[in-house]
């Protein structure tokens, strides 16, 4: 029984010569064509011989039963295809003439895909803008482009869009190469069927084992993120982890949880810890916590007094995306706030300290090396309180 082997085939399928030297070249090592695919030939191992290989072009992905008889009067064997392409082989000893002597001759079987490459690449390029534009309103819409790469999945477009514009350019490449080799077979140059391959196919493959790793990371980074993504409901208890707690900004020990407003999956929403997972952040958590203090009201009259507060934690694996993750925070939650109300202050314990305060509602905004947190609260208690607790967790992180 034979044995099949595969490789990986050049780069460009719309390199002729070079792949017809390919095709030479293993047959002289014992590997004999039989099957082309996307990205491997598969060869049938046996004994080295000296044979040549062309490649005729059709539009037509079969070649006709009339074609076919005629080459093979000639001396040339149909071997198999790849899209347009069909190849043929002969033994170098039969001396088998050419399927085409006049290279201006041979430019005609060429029209029809140089068309049809230039349409496909027209349409590749402009979906490829459409695409790119659609991605990039995930980033910039909103003015928080590294806040939806570090949270929202932005590595996974990024990558896609990289591809799509390799892809693109693939695509725009053979139409561009296509068109030229026409034109030198219309000028009177003939095909180099001995044309050098390894050049490109050492290009090729690097790129192609890159393209795997990427695509192939890039593939496993959503699952990865499933499998650590966790929301459960807040212990009234405190936690071992870097989130302000509401009973640590009020002191008041009267303050009892709130009553759930909204329970889904067994969790308290009102009252939840999340936690998320990404490349750029592989420790993020997100929390809601709401209580009330019985028998007290706010000073408006508008009912019992019911502070809340909300934390975000992100511990990056860069940190010099800490300065832009701030400012992407202050955009997301700043709302109809001016930003000139953020206010910068020194802290010696933290790197950054942006403040927002008015009667009820305060915001801080602090980074202490690649950790960002944000902390939004409704209630009486004092900033500096906040922001005692905040450098309290930035040091339980650090440890």
């Amino acid at each position: 029984m034979s044995k099949m082997v595969k490789k990986l085939r050049p780069s460009d399928y719309w390199r002729i010569g070079e792949h017809e030297s390919w095709f030479a070249d293993m047959a002289a090592k014992g590997l004999h064509l039989k099957k082309m695919g996307i990205q491997f030939a598969k060869f049938e191992k046996g004994e080295p011989k000296k044979t040549r290989y062309r490649i005729e072009v059709s539009i037509k992905k079969k070649m006709t039963p009339e074609q076919m008889q005629m080459y093979s009067e000639s001396g040339w064997d149909y071997v198999t295809r790849y899209g347009y392409f069909h190849v043929f082989s002969s033994a170098e000893e039969l001396d088998a003439p050419e399927l085409h002597t006049d290279p201006a001759e041979q430019s005609y079987t060429l029209k029809e895909l140089d068309k049809k490459l230039a349409s496909n690449a027209i349409i590749v390029v402009i979906s490829l803008l459409l695409i790119i534009g659609m991605q990039s309103s995930i980033f910039f819409l909103d003015g928080t482009p590294t806040l939806a790469l570090v949270k929202d999945g932005g590595i996974q477009q990024i990558i896609i869009s990289f591809f799509l514009a390799y892809s693109a350019y693939h695509s725009l490449k053979a139409s561009i190469s296509i068109h030229a080799l026409r034109r030198n077979l219309i000028e009177g140059k003939s095909i180099d069927h001995h044309a050098s391959w390894k050049k490109h196919y050492r290009l090729h493959s690097t790129i192609a084992f890159l393209f795997t790793v990427v695509i192939g990371l890039s593939a496993i980074i959503p699952f990865i993120t499933l499998v650590k993504m966790d929301t459960k409901t807040l212990p009234e208890t405190s936690l071992d982890l870097p989130i302000v707690r509401l009973a640590d900004v009020e002191e008041n020990p009267a303050m009892v949880r709130e009553e759930p407003s909204y329970m889904s999956d067994n969790v308290d929403w009102g009252n939840r810890y999340t936690y998320n997972w990404s490349p750029l952040a592989p420790v993020q958590y997100e929390t809601d916590e709401q209580g009330v203090v019985p028998g007290e009201m706010w000073a408006d009259g508008s009912g019992e007094y019911s502070p809340s507060i909300s934390t975000e934690v992100y511990q990056l694996s860069i940190s010099t995306l800490s300065n832009q993750l701030m400012s992407d925070l202050i955009e997301r939650h700043r709302f109809e706030d001016s930003r000139e109300d953020y206010i910068e202050t020194e802290h010696p314990e933290l790197d950054r300290l942006i403040v927002y305060e008015e009667e009820t509602r305060k915001k801080v905004f602090a980074s202490n090396g690649t950790t960002v947190m944000y902390v939004q609260y409704y209630g009486y208690a004092d900033v500096n309180t906040i922001i005692e607790n905040i450098v309290a967790k930035f040091t339980l992180i650090s440890d």
